[in-house]
């Protein structure tokens, strides 16, 4: 007796799980009789699967990019000390299987898995994980910039070279599977930050032999190391090739945990909503991220399978106070108030998307209920912008084109929208449109002219310093602020036990933040993206933990 081939039932069309695998069941059957004696070895089955991204990465060093397309690679190839669990979102076992806290929080000891090499033969073990925590505590300003766009900076606030305002206090190899990570102030969500791709632990010998910390190199107009373009993990794909408009990996077939049925792995970037719907359709593609509202009604009218995320990211307006007449708090204000985010988020976001006041979402301790943000108020906002020291001067208003984020889908609609409104209540309002690909986060991030800009935060683990603390944790040129105070609060906030002081700290922070306006949050934006009826599960994450080993797909038809 054989088992049918009855045909699949349709996929899931629209999910949204804080944390939730997607799963779609088919029947299964046993086949009746004897199990032959002898079988000869079964060739893997060459599977390839395609992927469609809004923009180009940016690079391939981890610890040196913080975008979510470099990211969406890196997860593929390298892994850390520890990831996310999909069903609770806690710290969970990656390349170390247990852990401990010691010293009341100022060290955390862990037991390294046995048996795992990087993809180049290295062995990973103690002096791998320290090799790379020291490299990046090590980073000069000539690499890192002023390291507000790395990771490591943002959860350890500083550099060797600013040893006395760091929190990272070594790494000791106390033997060959054990290492022991100093703090010299306690961190509340430390292992909840090790889950950061920014954490990968990458080979020493590829590191050394890639002249990782020499950036010689570009890559989407972006200055990256050799390594920077070829990284080597212990992950369940080893890097391939990567060229503008697409990135190609191949099955690691060493990898000690779960290999997954995919032996090529593709991205391919498809700036153009339409053009991601087109290549979907024609089987080009196996899915996509993001979807925009313009093509989420098509996706299911097709029959295509369209899976929501949590919202878990926040798009905002940023102002920055190194133009002189930004430092104006009235006209800060006027900004906010002039800023139809009921409007922007009805039309430019996928439905259900909310507006809100503040930067900490509301699944996260510290969301405070009470604070609303400035209000739309036109006539409040002329009044506001009439009574300060604005007269007249352009303000150059830089956003991204070419790209989809998944905080921030259709950028030039959003940006032509709060321009209009900037404009109508008087302010001057140059447009400096960048492609994506060709430096925007580099112009926006660093020392320049941009008075206002598209940005947005993706999430990547449950802690509200993760919201806070990258933004308004400590002076960076994208807002140009300089507010000693507020870093002093977010600095005991983070360092605080989990319990009602440190919510009340979070709600404090939020508070100073609507009305000091380093920063306007519009959305808390729902993301989405599309899959083919080839897919059986996608490993759907909120905050983008989604490697590709766990992706499930339908067995080929028999030809």
């Amino acid at each position: 007796m054989t088992c049918p081939a009855g045909r699949l039932p349709k996929a899931l069309r629209l999910a949204a799980a804080m944390s939730a695998v997607v799963l779609l069941a088919v029947t299964g059957c046993t086949m009746p009789g004897p199990a032959p004696t002898t079988a000869p070895p079964l060739l893997p089955v060459q599977t390839t699967f395609t992927f469609g991204t809004g923009a180009d990465p940016l690079g391939f060093d981890p610890a040196l990019v913080s975008d979510t397309e470099s990211y969406r690679v890196t997860r593929q190839v390298l892994e850390g000390l520890l990831t996310i669990d999909p069903v609770t979102g806690a710290p969970a076992p990656s390349l170390a299987t247990e852990w401990e806290e010691l010293d009341g929080g100022l060290s955390y000891r862990f037991t390294l898995r046995p048996d795992v090499n990087f993809h180049d033969g290295t062995e990973f073990n103690a002096a791998a994980v320290c090799r790379n925590f020291e490299r990046w505590y090590s980073f000069t300003p000539a690499m890192r910039g002023d390291g507000s766009s790395t990771m490591f900076k943002q959860v350890f606030r500083a550099f060797k070279d600013d040893a006395k305002n760091s929190n990272y206090d070594g790494c000791t190899a106390d033997g060959p599977l054990e290492v022991t990570i100093g703090l010299k102030m306690r961190l509340t969500g430390f292992l909840q930050a090790l889950t950061l791709p920014a954490f990968a632990i990458s080979s020493p010998a590829a590191l050394k032999a890639g002249t990782a910390d020499v950036l010689d190199q570009t890559f989407s107009a972006n200055k990256v190391s050799k390594y920077g373009l070829h990284p080597v993990g212990t992950g369940p794909f080893t890097f391939t090739e990567a060229a503008p408009g697409g990135v190609t990996m191949t099955a690691n077939p060493d990898y000690w945990g779960e290999k997954g049925t995919i032996t090529t792995l593709k991205f391919r970037t498809f700036e153009q909503p339409e053009t991601r719907f087109a290549a979907l359709e024609d089987g080009t593609l196996d899915g996509f991220d993001p979807v925009t509202p313009g093509n989420y009604d098509l996706l299911i009218k097709n029959g295509k399978q369209v899976l929501q995320r949590d919202p878990f990211s926040v798009m905002y307006l940023g102002i920055n106070q190194a133009i002189p007449v930004l430092q104006d708090l009235k006209v800060r204000q006027a900004i906010a108030s002039a800023v139809d985010k009921a409007t922007l988020t009805g039309n430019y976001f996928i439905a259900g998307t909310a507006p809100t006041g503040q930067f900490i979402p509301p699944k996260l301790s510290g969301f405070n209920n009470a604070v609303a943000g400035i209000p739309y108020d036109k006539a409040k906002a002329k009044s506001l912008l009439d009574a300060s020291s604005y007269a007249g001067e352009e303000l150059k208003f830089y956003y991204p084109t070419n790209a989809a984020r998944t905080y921030l889908p259709q950028p030039e609609k959003v940006y032509a929208q709060i321009a209009k409104e900037l404009t109508s209540i008087g302010f001057n309002i140059k447009p400096v449109p960048i492609p994506w690909s060709d430096g925007y986060v580099t112009a926006v991030t660093g020392d320049g002219d941009h008075a206002l800009s598209l940005m947005g935060w993706n999430g990547s683990y449950a802690d509200p310093d993760n919201f806070v603390g990258p933004l308004f944790g400590s002076p960076n040129a994208e807002l140009g602020m300089d507010d000693p105070q507020l870093v002093s609060k977010i600095t005991r906030a983070r360092s605080m036990p989990n319990g009602p002081d440190r919510d009340a700290a979070y709600d404090s922070i939020n508070k100073q933040l609507a009305e000091t306006v380093p920063a306007v949050p519009i959305a808390f934006p729902i993301s989405a993206l599309a899959l083919s009826d080839r897919v059986l599960s996608y490993p759907l994450s909120p905050v983008l933990n989604e490697v590709f080993n766990q992706v499930k797909l339908a067995p080929e038809p028999a030809g």
